[in-house]
């Protein structure tokens, strides 16, 4: 878990890809929140298009990469949480959601984990990929 969190933290752009209400693959940039407990957490608004992609079908895929050209993939299924005090800890560390919502309040910031949750980190070094439960 430590190598998939390090990965997310030191790539900061992840796609993040959902199946969209018209049954076609939809992605969209978007950023790792943090990790508690051994899950990994993402925010969005309900408002938005992607939460209602997470609504009808939770299954998704991100990806991202170094400059060194390895890559990480990590799928699973979406589960939201109101728990307050992470959302609380995500506006803290991250000014750019603290700017869009302002407080965990906000009755529009929605949080979710990903269960189910695996990560394949590779290369073109010929190795084979490292693959992580989360």
């Amino acid at each position: 878990m430590k190598e998939v969190v390090q990965f997310l933290n030191d790539n900061k752009v992840q796609y993040f890809a959902t199946v969209g209400l018209d049954g076609r693959p939809k992605a969209r940039p978007f950023q790792f929140m943090l990790e508690k407990e051994g899950k990994l957490y993402f925010c969005t608004s309900n408002m938005k298009e992607v939460y209602k992609e997470l609504q009808n079908n939770p299954y998704v895929e991100l990806v991202t990469s170094n400059p060194e050209f390895a890559w990480m993939r990590l799928s699973g299924k979406a589960v939201f949480s109101n728990d307050l005090e992470i959302k609380a800890t995500i506006i803290e560390t991250s000014p750019l959601v603290k700017s869009i919502y302002q407080t965990a309040e906000n009755p529009v910031f929605e949080i979710f984990y990903l269960e189910e949750a695996e990560a394949v980190i590779a290369d073109f070094s010929g190795n084979p990929p490292k693959v992580y439960a989360c």
